[in-house]
């Protein structure tokens, strides 16, 4: 099986400490007959707000790896025990690992620096800018998910960000017009992004 793991450190971590908090996932998914496909580090970000502790920054790290069901069980007590994180959200992405090569190929996020960027601009690019209105879909009552043959990703604002208005709430499929599945999978990655930080639970306002 294929996940995804995004880390939250304290932002005041050193490079030394970051590389320690990979190097203690790449050795338990290693260690449970596992491969990290990619390490990228986002570097300390603004979270959309703050936490319950009141911190308003981190330094945001993500993985994606193959591994046994049995590696997040220990992955996660690591995890836990460890003081420098502040949050974390495991995915799993894919059931067969022949699809690894793939996910490596498509990951992007406009929060990294190395892999920048985000699928619904490469579809801006292919089609013209008018193929990413998605208030057009909306008017006619198409699924904008389907047609594109997309999916909203919690790593990716702008898959989604068009269904929250300026308070955060999520738009319903009656006005958004996407199909009821679609819904589901934005409704999900909409919560992972709040969870994570990226998305703010009561404002239209994203990770920095």
């Amino acid at each position: 099986m294929i996940y995804e793991l995004a880390l939250v450190a304290k932002s005041e971590l050193v490079d030394e400490q970051v590389k320690a908090l990979q190097a203690m996932v790449t050795d338990v998914v290693t260690a449970h007959d596992g491969e990290v496909l990619l390490t990228d580090d986002w570097g300390v970000k603004k979270f959309s707000q703050p936490n319950q502790r009141g911190i308003k920054t981190g330094r945001y790290v993500y993985f994606m790896f193959k591994a046994n069901k049995d590696n997040n069980v220990e992955l996660n007590r690591r995890i836990g025990i460890n003081e420098s994180v502040l949050n974390s959200l495991l995915v799993k992405v894919a059931d067969s690992e022949a699809e690894a090569e793939t996910l490596v190929k498509k990951y992007k996020t406009p929060f990294s620096k190395k892999y920048n960027g985000s699928i619904v601009d490469d579809l801006e690019n292919e089609e013209g800018a008018e193929a990413g209105d998605r208030r057009k879909f909306a008017r006619r009552k198409n699924c904008w998910f389907s047609a594109k043959g997309i999916t909203a990703d919690w790593k990716d604002p702008k898959t989604f960000n068009w269904l929250l208005n300026e308070f955060g709430k999520i738009s319903p499929a009656r006005v958004s017009g996407i199909s009821r599945k679609h819904q589901r999978f934005a409704n999900t990655a909409i919560k992972r992004a709040r969870n994570i930080g990226i998305v703010s639970y009561v404002r239209g306002q994203f990770l920095e």
